[in-house]
């Protein structure tokens, strides 16, 4: 009874959220082409908070006393499911956009607003010339106040834990200038993962952590980063997941 009960509820969610999606989206898509995406920030916004809560996701935000909130700043987060860009629109309370792999830009609605709203092309072939583009398109956008976001384990998740971070942002860091701020994704795998279309009861709870400022470091810290971030991502995910077992253990 449970499974018939999760298999219709996710149906319902899945119809009611697209029923928003798609028109919503193509909304704030015919906005962004009369005025600038910057000037409309809050219906973005809206939108995205109304994709969780119409998929049937509770979520909020916590931020640590280190998060400077008003500074450009490159977030380094988790990769969950389909929904991550918009919980990283209802969490981020900047203007904010992401790192997108390019063949994204192809998807019907989806790959259309992120073009027009701003979002980096990541090429899927990592050759030289085009790396060299990503640089400068990530400055581009930095230079003109835009926050991004990266998922630096470049996949979704297929157990809930946090993959190993390509080293691609870290190596730029230095030249971009630019602070981190470590994002961690908590509650989203239980809600929605890579091969289940099942939409479950959960709350998402993301982290910002403290800013972590990136101007002056050693050659050694700046190879010694990717792992920081990593286990500062990582440990609210990981510890949620242990708690989560232990709980399923002395049930």
């Amino acid at each position: 009874m449970k499974r018939l009960y999760l298999v219709i509820r996710s149906v319902i969610f899945w119809v009611v959220s697209a029923l928003h999606f798609f028109p919503g989206g193509l909304l704030l898509l015919f906005l962004a082409l009369f005025f600038d995406p910057r000037k409309h920030d809050w219906p973005q916004r809206f939108f995205a908070r109304n994709v969780l809560r119409l998929a049937g996701a509770r979520f909020r935000a916590q931020y640590a006393p280190g998060f400077d909130p008003k500074r450009t700043s490159i977030f380094i987060s988790n990769h969950v499911n389909l929904f991550d860009p918009f919980v990283v629109y209802s969490a981020v309370p900047q203007f904010v956009r992401g790192w997108e792999l390019e063949s994204h830009f192809r998807i019907p609605v989806y790959g259309w607003i992120m073009k027009r709203f701003g979002n980096v092309p990541v090429p899927d072939q990592r050759r030289p010339g085009r790396l060299k583009s990503l640089f400068q398109l990530t400055k581009q956008a930095l230079d003109s106040g835009t926050s991004l976001t990266v998922f630096p384990e470049g996949n979704r998740t297929r157990d809930g834990r946090v993959r190993p971070f390509r080293r691609g942002i870290f190596h730029m860091v230095r030249d971009l200038g630019y602070p981190i701020v470590p994002m961690s994704m908590v509650g989203s795998y239980a809600f929605n993962h890579k091969g289940s279309w099942m939409l479950r009861p959960s709350t998402i709870v993301v982290h910002l952590h403290d800013t972590i400022e990136t101007q002056g470091l050693t050659e050694k810290e700046i190879e010694a980063l990717p792992d920081r971030v990593y286990q500062i991502v990582a440990g609210p995910v990981h510890e949620a997941m242990a708690n989560e077992a232990s709980r399923s253990a002395t049930e």
